[in-house]
């Protein structure tokens, strides 16, 4: 089964997807780079990397010739994994962006109106 038909729909949070051929790595890749919310990343060595996914490279030919960079949890730096080294992809993290939508916060706003509040303000779910 491929990265794509393996996929949860719209919803990554949760999601494990199977890498088991190079594009699968690749698509699951590209789509963790989109997800609003930290990844764990495990390594062939065993390790386990949990971040956030914001820059990859991708052009190469083959996995080793890719990486992906990342903001590791509970640290200050950046790292760079080879696609070639990742043994398994996790969308652990809670998806930031899941559910919000500008169009939805529109909505809300005219309810708000629409009731005869005054002052209104919608200020943003913390990130925590």
């Amino acid at each position: 089964m491929t990265a794509e038909r393996n996929t949860p729909g719209d919803k990554l949070e949760g999601w494990i997807p199977e890498l088991a051929t190079p594009d699968d790595v690749r698509l699951a890749l590209e789509r963790a780079l989109d997800y609003r919310g930290d990844v764990t990343i495990t390594l062939k060595n065993g390790e386990r990397i949990e971040g956030y996914i914001f820059d990859r490279r991708s052009v190469g030919p083959r996995l080793d010739q890719c990486w992906v960079r990342l903001y590791p949890r509970g640290r200050d730096e950046k790292l760079s994994v080879a696609f070639s080294e990742i043994a398994r992809l996790e969308f652990s993290g809670r998806d930031m962006a899941a559910g919000k939508s500008f169009e939805l916060w529109i909505q809300k706003y005219r309810s708000m109106k629409a009731g005869g509040e005054k002052n209104i303000s919608l200020e943003p779910e913390s990130l925590d």
